[in-house]
């Protein structure tokens, strides 16, 4: 296994920085966000020249190991044009994870699994993995319901973000099972109460040996993304957590 470290930490950045600040902390892996509400690289910028941007990120320096996918529209057709976009961008690049959201929570299934059905298409056309993130305000905040979506939509695999089972409306459920369709990974510290999804490491109840335990179990060989998001109302700096978790993980693989 190998650990990464999202975009996201270094909001406060512009792209370029951010690529630089994890070469400097000694990451050669990265996970990349393209939320076309969020502060780097969007999916419409993508969808405009996916060449371009690939000269772009070429020139970082940094091996990426997934994408993180919120276009602005995920159920429209505006929407699947910019995933088309982004899945031969990751062609171009030799990104094996393409992470989406699935459904909010209460969705009819039926519908999510004839979307994510056509979108594994476009993925799997373009030799990229197609995921669901493991998160407590869509579909997969049931462990049942991943497993089913999963188990409906052929070639799909899953994100797992294990702190939205500590947090959420099934915190505390039991998730063993979805570790055999897990295709990557993004990590932090949480706690149990609604305002410690994220924490300074240690101070939460994540299990990182059993987590860890648990993929190896399944035969997991890929990426561990660190993944403390850079927030304004952050109450604690988040580059330090980042270095201690990159440690922390290291240290157990």
């Amino acid at each position: 296994m190998l650990v990464a470290c999202s975009n996201l930490c270094f909001t406060h950045l512009d792209l370029k920085d951010a690529m630089r600040t994890m070469r400097e902390m000694h990451f050669s892996q990265a996970d990349l966000a393209l939320h076309q509400h969020g502060p780097h690289l969007k999916p419409s910028d993508v969808h405009q020249d996916v060449g371009r941007v690939a000269v772009r990120l070429r020139a970082e320096n940094l091996q990426l190991v997934a994408f993180h996918f919120a276009p602005a529209d995920p159920f429209g057709p505006e929407g699947r044009a910019h995933l088309s976009s982004a899945c031969r961008l990751a062609r171009i690049l030799a990104v094996p994870v393409m992470t989406v959201a699935a459904a909010p929570a209460g969705s009819d299934i039926a519908a999510e699994v004839a979307r994510l059905t056509d979108w594994c298409k476009v993925a799997t056309g373009e030799g990229v993995i197609l995921t669901v993130e493991t998160h407590n305000e869509t579909l997969t905040a049931d462990p049942d319901v991943a497993n089913e979506l999963c188990r409906r939509v052929p070639g799909l695999g899953l994100t797992l973000d294990p702190s939205h089972y500590l947090v959420g409306p099934h915190a505390g459920v039991n998730y063993d099972s979805l570790y055999k369709h897990v295709k990557h990974v993004r990590l932090r510290d949480s706690g149990k109460k609604a305002d410690e999804f994220q924490v300074r490491i240690g101070q939460g109840d994540l299990d990182y040996s059993r987590i860890l335990t648990q993929l190896e179990l399944n035969h997991y060989d890929r990426a561990l993304t660190v993944d403390f998001r850079n927030r304004t109302d952050s109450p604690f700096p988040v580059e330090p957590e980042v270095r201690k978790l990159k440690y922390l993980l290291e240290s157990q693989v």
